[in-house]
């Protein structure tokens, strides 16, 4: 059993691992998001996006972030959030947080792509308008890396655990509310916090990650060996 467990550890941990070596020339600063729905811990260039890591972690270390929720889900696209809370009774009373800074700068040319697992800064439809809110893509979304009305959407990051987490929250479900908003969740799938951590703090959770998703396929393993049994049972009392 010792063995399975740093086989399937080895396993989960090989592809954020590997993604780091490669990218060893860039810096980066990491951040853990705690949601109602599990941890996220995002990896973030500052090489590459150095405005919108430092627009992130402005937002992320005065606490802007914390209560917040993530307010647009499509689940063949992204999950976005960061700019709405709610108070009392949800989603009713959802409505932008005050307190943006002004826009940023959009980095789109910094040669990160919109693929899964990525952040990125959401805006309107001018290219230096975004602020306080971010989306995670949940699959492949070239046609972001593509520039309307003079420019794309810009990564800024990574997710390099916790995507299980994602496709949790990609999965609520969602409604329309009165005001006009879509792919609102049905209940609220909050932010409850965000930090920027050390690399050393990011990978700590990274393991603990692993080692989570490893009890669970251990479990997973017992139960199929449980229901095998049983059906080898009923097979034999039914010759």
């Amino acid at each position: 059993m010792k063995f399975f467990q740093t086989l399937l550890a080895f396993v989960l941990l090989a592809p954020a691992l590997a993604l780091g070596s490669t990218a060893s020339a860039d810096d980066f600063a990491y951040a853990l998001m705690n949601t109602s729905e599990g941890d996220i811990v995002l990896e973030l260039n500052k090489t590459k996006a150095p405005i919108s890591v430092a627009n992130f972690e402005m937002y992320a270390n005065e606490g802007y972030y914390n209560g917040t929720v993530f307010h647009r889900v499509i689940s063949g696209f992204m999950i976005q959030g960061g700019g709405f809370d709610h108070h009392g009774n949800y989603p009713t009373t959802l409505h932008q947080k005050p307190g943006a800074k002004s826009p940023i700068k959009n980095e789109w040319t910094n040669g990160l792509k919109n693929t899964r697992g990525s952040i990125a800064m959401a805006r309107t439809s001018a290219p230096d308008s975004a602020t306080n809110q971010f989306f995670i893509n949940v699959v492949d979304n070239p046609a972001l890396d593509q520039p309307r009305g003079g420019a794309a959407y810009a990564v800024f990051g990574k997710v390099i655990a916790g995507m299980d987490a994602v496709d949790r929250i990609r999965a609520v479900p969602t409604t329309r509310l009165p005001n006009g908003m879509s792919d609102v969740p049905a209940q609220p799938v909050m932010i409850n916090s965000i930090k920027i951590v050390s690399k050393a703090e990011a990978y700590k959770s990274l393991v603990a990650a692993a080692e989570a998703r490893v009890k669970a396929l251990e479990a997973e393993v017992v139960a199929a060996k449980a229901a095998l049994e049983e059906a080898r049972k009923t097979a034999e009392a039914n010759k």
